[in-house]
């Protein structure tokens, strides 16, 4: 998957960036913070579980 589709995705549920780490962008929603990988590809493996772990639609 492409790191700007599931950052997409994230925004569209309401999450943020909170901060820009060395190798990763962190996300939240006021709750709970995600890291996003900074890869032009992220593993679908991964992708998936992060989207099935948050609840994203």
């Amino acid at each position: 998957m492409k790191r700007k589709e599931l950052i997409r995705l994230f925004e569209n549920n309401g999450w943020w960036i909170k901060r820009e780490g060395h190798d990763h962008t962190i996300y939240t929603n006021g709750i709970v913070n995600e890291p996003i990988p900074r890869h032009n590809e992220i593993n679908d493996i991964l992708a998936k579980k992060i989207i099935k772990r948050r609840e994203l639609k």
